[in-house]
């Protein structure tokens, strides 16, 4: 490959799926394998490259509520929930026509997609067919969208939506990409990153930060609504004083605007 020129740009999606716990605001995370060539071992949320299914037009069509978002994004959002309830089991769907999120028994029957869905032998749309389903776009709120620096060999162009996990459905992680799994307090999260007790990358670490801001669900999900999505591209400044830095814009609102090389690793 020309070091010239940098690796394409994969399309992908995560989502933090939130819940109000007995020490507030809590979201569901995944353990990566070891053998994951991307971020393995660390704590990251539900998510994934897209598929070809996650852009089926048949989906919009019959198979969804509209999201609160530009049209464009629309894969991103199917892929979104397909990945979470490939990881973890929790799904953001409706029994076609209901109101209601699927409750725990209804997921439950359902887990035998999960496996097809991953190796891309079935799809979304195949599922809601068959089950009756419609999946629950409009509880997804754009939350960031980061691209990675143009000089790592693997590059991701990712949407992170925020969403309340249904109510009554019990998360667990795969047991193949996703070795382990919590629900954490953004900031202990954090903490626990600092204190070498957990591997978190930078990318993550800053959506905890931007979580840790809101101490109840309807708090964040207000926030995610109410402030714009800023595109993040992080850029590396070799020159920096010190050490080499790598530089994400103000406006993001991350409350930083440069990291040192030594704090961004796992």
């Amino acid at each position: 490959m020309d070091a010239k020129k940098p690796a394409a740009l994969l399309p992908s999606s995560t989502v933090l799926l939130v819940r109000d716990g007995t020490a507030g605001l809590e979201v569901f995370m995944v353990k990566r394998h070891h053998a994951i060539d991307f971020a393995s071992g660390a704590m990251v949320f539900p998510g994934g490259k897209l598929c070809a299914g996650d852009r089926d037009p048949v989906l919009s069509e019959r198979h969804a509520r509209p999201g609160r978002f530009a049209a464009d994004l629309t894969p991103f959002a199917f892929a979104a929930i397909r990945e979470a309830f490939e990881e973890t089991g929790l799904l953001l769907a409706r029994r076609k026509g209901g109101e209601r999120l699927l409750g725990a028994a209804d997921v439950e029957v359902l887990q035998r997609w999960r496996e097809p869905l991953n190796r891309e032998e079935k799809s979304l749309a195949e599922m809601a067919e068959v089950e009756g389903l419609e999946y629950a776009l409009d509880v997804l709120a754009p939350f960031a969208h980061w691209i990675t620096p143009e000089v790592m060999p693997k590059r991701f162009d990712t949407w992170f939506f925020l969403a309340a996990a249904p109510e009554g459905q019990i998360g667990m992680h795969d047991g193949s990409e996703s070795v382990d799994s919590a629900w954490l307090g953004a900031q202990q999260a954090l903490d626990d990153w600092e204190a070498k007790r957990r591997t978190i990358v930078f990318a993550t670490r800053m959506q905890l930060v931007k979580l840790a801001r809101a101490k109840a669900v309807a708090a964040a999900l207000a926030a995610a609504e109410r402030e714009p999505v800023i595109d993040v591209l992080p850029v590396l400044d070799k020159n920096a004083p010190g050490e080499p830095h790598l530089r994400i814009p103000a406006e993001a609102g991350y409350g930083v605007t440069e990291v040192p090389l030594s704090r961004i690793g796992m």
